[in-house]
Parts: structure tokens; C-alpha cells; sequence
């Protein structure tokens, strides 16, 4: 494996290196979750490394390389253990596709996946601002004045959203008990505030509050309450010249996934770690972390938020450790 750096601890391995190289070092069914955000084809280039799939020339290519990763990511999972992806269906142009409109790369994604044996297990719609992209990506469907022109060019904004994929078999390792706080906006009643160092204030069971009042919320399949500004370089950024990553994933997004499928101690895999926002919640949560990122940038910024959050791991309350 051709690793540019590389820092192994107790509970984390962080390697800037070739995504698929380091899922090629992994054991066989060996990763509990997996959880991140991939290359959205070439929307974003990261760097000018052929190596970087976000760098491609086509969606032929794209494919090519990430094909490779699905295949090595059915082989490490743990059988009936859950991949969950966060994606955004694509915007295409006149310039690059002859045409305005939109891709349908979640389902390019639940496709490819299911290629290798994955079942297709679940899916999470999640709310975006309309206003916010629109100011953004000045889009020409999101724009007032193209209702004024010619609606029929109009749209809704683009959502994100989480799917999530099941390698077949029994899980030996049942992810046992009720949800024990709640993580979002627009809290339900019954629940009391308590203050985290790092991650976002979270939400604990408290007068007429239940733990079915959070399984409630987390089964709609569309989540209308999630943080849009709790993201790991608004927490950890100290520094004005700290670099910014394009499109982190907001925490509450990771930590409700967490949650939900994954067990304290469970190895947790971001095969695009990007600044370590995956790890990062893994580790203030009480799981284990490998993952990979070929920018040194940003590799070297992930390096430093798990240490972060090693300084001050949380139990699954929130709560210090002791």
C-alpha cells in the first residue's frame, strides 16, 4: 500500500493514502459501519491526483474507480452490518450534459451497490434550505425571476440524502437497547439540554420525554430537524486561515446514524475521511475509527479533530468519561 502518512492509535488509524488500497488491507468482514460522504462524480475537485475519483474526466471513469471500492467495502463489512451513504442527486448543465436538469446519482449509487450483494435497507430524505442554495449555486431553477420568465424552467431544491445498505447474513453482534438521547433541532418536548464539549448540545430523556419519542423522530423518512450549520469546521476551527472543507456533513447526520447502527466499541470505516468528521463522533461516542484521505490538507486537519476528540471522549450520554 503506497501510505503518503499515516498515524495508528489505540482506537484510530488515519492513512493518507488511496482509499481503495487501504479497504484492500482490511480484513474480511471486519467493519461494523460504515458511514461518509463519496465523491459526488466530479461536481467538486479536490486535487489534481489521478488517483483522486472526484478528479475524472467522465462518469465512465468515475464509475471505473469507485466500482473497485464498493467491491472491497461488500468484502470488510461485517454480515448483516450497514453501509449508510450520504448523497445528493446531481445538477446537470447545458455545457457538459446538453441539457438543465437533474441526475439520479442516489440511484446510480443504490445500483452499484447492489451489484456486489448489498441489499438496499433503508433511505433518509434530509431537508436542505431552497434560499441557502439558491444564494450558493444562483441556480437558474431556484432563481424568482425564472418563475417570472418561464416556471416551466423552475424546480425545488436539491435535497440531501442517507442510504443505506445491508450486507446479507446474521448479525452476530446485535446493536441491543433503546435510544438514549436525542441529537437535532426542533427538540422534542420532555427532553432536557445538557452542554458536550465539541459536539452540539444534545438532548436527554427528562419529565414526559421517552426513548419512543426519539425513535419517532429518527423512523421519519424524512428528517426536517437536523443542524444545517453543525458541521465539523464550524466546531473546530480556531484559526481564520484554517482551511475549509467544501461540503462537511453535519454531525447531528452522523451521530443519529451512529446511534441507530452502531454499538459502543464497533469499528466504524470512512473510506473519505476528508477532515474527520466521521471519526471525530465515532470516537467522542465510544466507537473505534479507520479511515482514509488522499489530500494531505485534509488528511492533516482530520489528524488533529481526532485527537480533539480523544481529549475529551463522551459516553453515549454526552457526558465526560471518566
Amino acid at each position: 500500500m503506497n501510505v503518503l502518512d499515516q498515524v495508528i492509535q489505540e482506537d484510530f488509524a488515519a492513512y493518507n493514502a488511496d482509499t481503495v488500497e487501504v479497504a484492500m488491507s482490511l480484513p474480511d468482514d471486519s467493519i461494523d459501519f460504515s458511514v461518509f460522504s463519496p465523491p459526488f462524480e466530479s461536481l467538486y475537485t479536490y486535487s489534481n491526483s489521478d488517483r483522486d475519483m472526484g478528479n475524472s474526466r467522465s462518469s465512465d471513469q468515475f464509475w471505473h474507480h469507485y466500482r473497485h471500492l464498493i467491491a472491497e467495502s461488500h468484502r470488510v463489512m461485517r454480515p448483516g452490518r450497514l453501509v449508510a451513504i450520504h448523497c445528493m442527486n446531481l445538477p446537470t448543465s447545458k455545457t457538459n450534459h446538453g441539457y438543465i436538469g437533474v441526475r439520479d446519482f442516489r440511484g446510480e449509487l443504490i445500483r452499484e451497490y447492489q451489484k456486489v450483494g448489498f441489499v438496499f435497507h433503508s433511505e433518509i430524505c434530509i431537508w436542505k434550505d431552497p434560499v441557502v442554495a439558491m444564494q450558493r449555486t444562483k441556480a437558474l431553477g431556484l432563481l424568482h425571476k425564472t418563475i417570472i420568465k418561464d416556471s416551466s424552467m423552475s424546480r425545488q431544491g436539491i435535497a440531501d440524502y442517507i442510504i443505506v445498505m445491508r450486507k446479507l447474513g446474521d448479525n452476530d453482534k446485535p446493536i441491543a437497547g433503546a435510544l438514549e438521547y436525542y441529537v437535532g433541532d426542533d427538540v422534542p418536548m420532555g427532553f432536557a439540554e445538557i452542554e458536550r464539549d465539541g459536539l452540539n448540545n444534545a438532548y436527554v430523556i427528562g419529565g414526559d420525554g421517552t426513548a419512543i419519542d426519539i425513535w419517532q423522530r429518527y423512523a421519519s423518512p424524512v428528517w426536517m430537524d437536523i443542524r444545517q450549520t453543525n458541521t465539523l469546521n464550524y466546531v473546530t476551527a480556531r484559526d481564520s486561515d484554517d482551511e475549509r472543507h467544501i461540503c462537511p456533513l453535519q454531525l447531528d447526520v452522523i451521530e443519529r446514524c451512529m446511534q441507530l447502527w452502531s454499538a459502543k466499541d464497533d469499528i466504524v470505516w470512512s473510506p473519505f475521511m476528508g477532515i474527520g468528521s466521521e471519526g471525530y463522533t465515532a470516537l467522542k461516542m465510544g466507537r473505534k475509527f479507520i479511515g482514509a484521505e488522499l489530500k494531505p490538507s485534509y488528511f492533516n486537519l482530520a489528524v488533529r479533530n481526532l485527537g480533539e476528540a480523544k481529549k475529551s471522549q463522551m459516553d453515549l450520554f454526552g457526558e465526560a468519561a471518566q
